[in-house]
């Protein structure tokens, strides 16, 4: 093992020391990730740039099929639930150790998801645990036995297993979080197919390969993810042979890889929505009337097609196409109709009305996103809005943003990239998800039609009831423009000509434990 993590800190060194036709060694997988992760505790972050790490360290009671959404066996091998749809009892496998030798244990488990959700519990001031909501329906969990956890309901709730596949439900090392508290994330102990190893900050994450994962050892040693925020300098990194891997190729440069034999492009659909938050509460954009105005106003076929260069599609609304069987298809986008946005700007009494907006540097699924706001702002200024942009770095503006628009923005960038159609409105449009009440609605939006639509879909185990409920909300929302629907993005990442066995997933995250790299 301390090989692998010696080849994998050596790879990184001398990468990081900018070597212009740098080669990475065999063995040893470098990615270009778009940020410096947050935190490497699945529980307190937020982000699928931190996700993208995440997946390869720990395993969850489930995980998501090869190139689905669908949910299979991982540390739970098998469950059952109760007719009621409010017990669900998880066989683990056996034999299966953290990374630092403790057990998987029911009563491991148990931890996990107490320390989330029990201001009690004697390890839940290591968080914030920011998406502890997605179990908010759990109302005990038990150890039945060493091998088994029943997980009893408040009510039913039918994106339980989905958001157990999802890094808010990966499994952590109790006997870590208990050595290393609120330190745990920079000490990270899973189940999965690569070990931590190193945390640099602002130059690399090493992990390394897990000679004793319970599905058998990756073949690769060792893997760095590098963060290299600048996306140019991502795309030289790549060209010279400093990175192996490099996820949200920028659009001017997916022609460039595509037709070059050296490299080889991915592609895969996935639930994804570029959007702006517009600040509901107070403002010009309080009114109704100025925030469809702003809809309107935004040319999102010129951003698709001339700015993200044809990867993404317009929105309709707050729900992604991906999911089929809850998309409102009757839902067309808001209209390029720059005199109607001047209209309706000029009916609210909002002309000349100057706006700050918050753009971001980069990010998880942010696509282009200076370009994005300097296009949005021109557009904003053909029908009379004065926006001032202030640009940051991706985890300060989630510092910003994520608390709450008030008293500081109009508006500010955002993308979400969901695992079912729950998650995101109910995260973020919701009147119970302000900031201040532990969510993402940071725009304020408040429609209580909307509340009742979403509390009633997630506690319905019927698909059809649930699709139709869905789509009343989204038609709700499209009128009401909480937000600024822009793009549905296909996600993309380029690898070089020697690895292999790589393939995107609809998730979004990275899975690597199969790659291979000559």
């Amino acid at each position: 093992m301390k090989k692998a993590f010696y080849a994998a800190a050596l790879a990184a060194g001398v990468l990081a020391a900018g070597a212009a036709e740098a080669q990475t060694p065999p063995g040893v997988l470098i990615v270009g990730q778009i940020a410096e992760p947050k935190s490497l505790d699945p529980h307190a972050v937020t982000a699928v740039n931190d996700f993208r790490i995440l997946m390869n360290v720990y395993d969850g009671l489930v995980r998501y099929k090869d190139g689905t959404l669908e949910v299979e066996p991982a540390l739970a091998e098998s469950w059952t639930i109760s007719d009621d749809g409010t017990t669900y009892s998880f066989e683990l496998r056996d034999g299966v150790r953290f990374h630092d030798g403790s057990p998987l244990t029911a009563e491991a488990v148990k931890f996990n998801f107490e320390r989330m959700l029990d201001e009690n519990h004697p390890f839940h001031d290591t968080g914030p645990f920011p998406l502890s909501f997605f179990f908010s329906a759990i109302d005990s969990v038990t150890a039945e036995d060493e091998d088994t956890v029943v997980f009893k309901l408040k009510e039913p709730y039918a994106p339980f297993l989905s958001n157990l596949a999802y890094p808010t439900g990966l499994i952590v090392s109790p006997a870590a979080v208990e050595e290393y508290g609120k330190d745990f994330g920079r000490h990270p102990s899973g189940t999965g197919p690569f070990r931590f190893a190193e945390w640099e900050s602002n130059a690399k994450v090493v992990v390394a390969r897990n000679d004793d994962y319970w599905e058998g050892a990756p073949s690769l040693e060792a893997v760095v993810f590098r963060p290299i925020t600048d996306a140019n300098t991502r795309v030289a990194e790549m060209l010279s042979g400093g990175i192996d891997l490099m996820v949200e190729v920028p659009p001017d440069s997916v022609a460039t890889f595509a037709d070059d034999a050296a490299y080889q492009m991915h592609e895969q659909a996935g639930p994804h929505l570029w959007f702006l938050i517009l600040n509901a509460k107070e403002g010009p954009l309080a009114d109704k009337k100025v925030r469809q105005a702003v809809n309107y106003a935004i040319n999102k076929k010129a951003l698709v097609e001339n700015v993200l260069q044809g990867t993404a599609e317009v929105a309709a609304g707050p729900t992604p196409p991906a999911f089929a069987w809850a998309h409102n298809d009757e839902l067309d986008p808001y209209p390029y109709d720059p005199e109607k946005a001047k209209a309706l700007i000029e009916e609210a009494g909002h002309a000349g009305a100057e706006l700050t907006f918050y753009v971001t540097e980069g990010g998880s699924g942010m696509l282009d996103p200076v370009p994005m706001g300097a296009a949005i702002q021109a557009d904003l200024a053909k029908v009379g809005l004065k926006v001032e942009i202030e640009t940051y770095e991706w985890n300060t503006f989630l510092g910003k943003v994520n608390p709450g628009l008030e008293g500081k923005a109009d508006m500010a960038e955002m993308a979400w990239m969901t695992n079912d159609p729950d998650t995101l409105p109910y995260l973020a449009l919701r009147s119970d998800a302000f900031p201040d009440k532990g969510g993402f609605n940071s725009g304020y939006y408040s429609n209580p039609e909307v509340d009742k639509l979403l509390e009633t879909a997630r506690s319905s185990t019927d698909q059809d009831e649930r699709a139709k409920l869905y789509k009343e909300m989204q038609a709700i929302v499209h009128e009401d423009a909480p937000w600024a629907f822009i793009a549905n993005w296909k996600q993309n990442a380029v690898t070089s000509a020697a690895v292999g066995d790589f393939s995107l997933q609809p998730s979004f995250f990275l899975i690597l434990k199969d790659v291979t790299k000559g």
